[in-house]
């Protein structure tokens, strides 16, 4: 297959509110380095890509705010290929602006839309399985998304149902999509052993996302397609930001992937993980002998156990007697939270802007 027919968009536009007080509105979580591996994880993403696909062909949707930022750590990239999205209107809009523009740049396109910020520890798989999805979908009128194993009841995660009697070259039609279930739902789907969670990665041809957008979402399909005389002009801009207000904030899984019939998954096993909550980051750092997550050079525990601990270098913290703690330190923010409560987060994130403003976001 021609790789120039290969484009990736890269999502990087999100706050990362769970990843609070560390992800702020201002440096959000995509361009951290969450666990100390030397590089943030936009850039880990961008790296994973260049081996996929030609890097002319990797462009990053992002929000207007975060363009500097962007550019400070990928700076080899090009400024055609940073989008700026005008407002934060979820994944549909995002994937629908990017369809219509590539459809105007190359009608041929295959697409992957990606989240910026996912753990992936075999590099090697991930760039197997998605070859395998990009000459798929070049072949096939499929909307296709990857679909990880379950090693737990989580409900965190959307899952997705697969049919085990309809493969094609290891890849299976979608029965059912069910978004964040309840732990006794997440816990019948672990054992039924034909579900899978959704990664969050869709891949397509252009053609067929465009025909999906036409069916299912016609009313913000009609919005992009006014701009179809702009896209890829400098004129592109200040046309898009001008229709975005009109387009729905919802998700692609919502908009199309629910409703849509020719929807696949790849079963895929690269070792994934959708670093969105400090719980997924425990998971993914090496602990002590009490199972404590430690980041900071002056962090002293006692007594203390299955903790998550992350605090900047030159502050001494001693933590005595907490046990499945997540405790986060910042200059001007300090975080002690039980571990399993971290889904909330979120609410706590809220609830600091009703009392106390814009200040510590």
């Amino acid at each position: 297959m021609n790789n120039k027919n290969n484009y990736v968009a890269i999502m990087a536009g999100g706050i990362g509110s769970r990843f609070w007080p560390v992800s702020r509105t201002q440096y959000p979580k995509q361009f951290l380095d969450l666990l100390g591996t030397g590089k943030s994880l936009i850039q880990w993403t961008y790296n994973r890509f260049k081996h996929i696909c030609p890097k002319e062909n990797i462009y990053f949707i992002t929000n207007q705010q975060y363009i500097t930022t962007l550019k400070q750590q990928i700076p080899e990239l090009h400024d055609d290929n940073i989008i700026s999205e005008p407002s934060r209107k979820n994944t549909a809009p995002c994937a629908a602006y990017f369809a219509h523009k590539m459809m105007s740049l190359n009608p041929n396109a295959n697409i992957i839309m990606s989240p910026a910020d996912h753990l992936i520890m075999d590099e090697h798989a991930f760039e197997k399985t998605m070859h395998d999805a990009l000459d798929f979908v070049a072949n096939h009128d499929a909307l296709l998304t990857m679909g990880i194993k379950p090693t737990r009841p989580d409900t965190g995660y959307g899952y997705i149902q697969y049919d085990t009697n309809h493969e094609i070259d290891k890849v299976y039609r979608v029965k059912t999509f069910t978004e964040k279930p309840s732990l006794e739902l997440a816990r019948t789907f672990l054992k039924s052993g034909d579900f899978l969670w959704n990664s969050g990665i869709f891949i397509w041809n252009v053609h067929t996302i465009m025909e999906a957008l036409e069916k299912y979402m016609p009313e913000m399909h009609e919005v992009f397609l006014l701009a179809k005389d702009v896209y890829n002009t400098p004129a592109e801009h200040d046309k898009v930001s001008e229709l975005y207000p009109q387009c729905t904030n919802i998700s692609i899984d919502y908009g199309i992937m629910e409703k849509a019939k020719n929807v696949f998954v790849i079963p895929s096993y690269f070792g994934w993980c959708d670093l969105g909550t400090w719980e997924s980051a425990y998971e993914n750092s090496s602990k002590d002998y009490l199972g404590n997550a430690v980041y900071g050079d002056n962090v002293m525990v006692i007594d203390a156990s299955e903790c998550m601990i992350k605090a900047p270098n030159d502050k001494l913290i001693v933590v005595q007697g907490l046990e499945n703690f997540i405790v986060v330190d910042t200059k001007d923010v300090l975080l002690i939270c039980e571990r399993n409560r971290e889904q909330q987060i979120k609410e706590y994130v809220a609830e600091v802007k009703r009392n106390k403003g814009d200040k510590f976001l």
